[in-house]
């Protein structure tokens, strides 16, 4: 793909990340219309301030884990080339019946997802800790710290049902069981 941003995407380019993520050939063109757009430096690379500059991501309670979740993409952890955005967003992608799945967008990719927002130091457990940190980014001062412990402590008794004080990722997905993560976890994008 080459090194700066003004280079155009090659048809084999195309055809490669539409085989890997599901997108179609014109989505693909719109979505590295964007992120050419948000390349401020043109280096064919986005910096976490890149996507702070997006609006619904700058006023998004979450918006800094949504943020660092393309940067676990990433091989630096500093930036992203085109490609790796692209594997990300492919997670949001609405599922539809009847068409060939996507290793990126099932039900599983975006519970592991979902999951990765809540456990903030990345060791595959969300501790009580964390929950109650993200429940604080999702309600600010709305809720008391002490209210904040408490929702936290009935959802770890609720969903850990090997009794460790964490919830692990098959806790989650059972703890999700009923809810539509399909429709939840999608965005729809432009053909």
């Amino acid at each position: 793909m080459g090194t700066g941003s003004s280079m155009q995407l090659q048809e084999e380019e195309i055809e490669e990340i539409k085989a890997e993520t599901g997108f179609s050939k014109n989505q693909i063109l719109r979505l590295y219309s964007r992120f050419t757009s948000l390349d401020k430096s043109n280096n064919g690379c986005l910096r976490r301030e890149d996507f702070l500059r997006i609006p619904e991501l700058a006023i998004n309670p979450l918006g800094d884990r949504i943020v660092h979740s393309f940067f676990a993409e990433g091989n630096d952890g500093e930036t992203i080339n085109f490609r790796q955005f692209m594997r990300v967003l492919a997670r949001f992608r609405p599922l539809k019946k009847n068409i060939e799945k996507n290793t990126m967008n099932n039900r599983d990719e975006k519970l592991r997802f979902a999951f990765k927002m809540y456990d903030l130091d990345g060791d595959d457990k969300i501790s009580r800790d964390e929950l109650v940190q993200v429940l604080h980014m999702m309600v600010g001062a709305n809720i008391s710290e002490e209210q904040l412990g408490s929702i936290a402590d009935r959802t770890i008794k609720e969903v850990d049902l090997d009794k460790d004080d964490f919830i692990s990722f098959e806790e989650f997905v059972k703890a999700m069981t009923k809810v539509d993560v399909e429709s939840k976890m999608s965005i729809r994008f432009l053909h």
